[in-house]
Parts: C-alpha cells; structure tokens; sequence
C-alpha cells in the first residue's frame, strides 16, 4: 500500500524558514511527479510547487525569487519544500501529492495523498 508523509512543520516566527518533507513508502517516486499544496483556514487547498519525474519544476503562485524552492532526492524517496522568508499569510496545513510523471494543475489528477502537516507563522 503506497503511503506518502509530511513533516518538517511547525510554529516560526515571520521571516523564519522551514524545509518540509515528503517521503513515500510502498512508491517510488522517481516515476511521479510531487506536488506541494496548501489548504489555510477557510480557504480552498491550492497548489504550491511541483516537479516531474525529470526535475522540472511548476510553481502554482508567483513567489518571490528563492522563497520557495521544491527539490527531490530519488534516492531517498522523498521530495522537499524549503519555504524562506515565512510571512504569516503562509500559515496552512501543507499536503504533498503525487501523479505519474508529469505536473499538472488540476490537483483532482494526483494519486497519492499524504496526511498533511501544520505550518503556522506568527509573532
């Protein structure tokens, strides 16, 4: 049974960092694509960053320059989101998902879901 899980939340402060991961089991994701979305309260899950099989990478919201970047090691099975300058409207329970090869928009195409974990930026 393929299972992916998130970690690396937790409570910054703004303009804090975090490096959230992904990692599978029971699913190798060098054959997937992973994407990172995000749900805040309230508020509808949208889309992060993705990145194919082959590396190359989607960025669902228009982030400032090194803010986030999304990386993967096949090796290890996982995928990361390194999120930089945390502000507090970044505040949401981050999902990774994957679907074979190549990114997409609509997040209804991903497979695989993990549980989510916590991210909250607050003074």
């Amino acid at each position: 049974q393929s299972q992916l899980v998130e970690s690396g939340g937790g409570l910054v402060q703004p303009g804090g960092s975090l490096r959230l991961s992904c990692t599978a089991s029971g699913l190798s994701l060098k054959y997937y694509a992973v994407g990172w979305f995000r749900q805040a309260p309230g508020e509808e899950r949208r889309g992060v960053s993705c990145i194919s099989k082959d590396g190359i990478i989607t960025y669902y919201e228009n982030f400032e320059d090194g803010r986030v970047i999304i990386s993967r090691d096949d090796a290890g099975n996982t995928v990361y989101l390194q999120m930089n300058s945390l502000k507090p409207e970044d505040t949401a329970v981050y999902y990774c998902a994957a679907r074979p090869l190549v990114c997409r928009s609509d997040s209804a195409t991903f497979t695989s879901w993990g549980q989510g974990t916590q991210v909250g930026v607050s003074a």
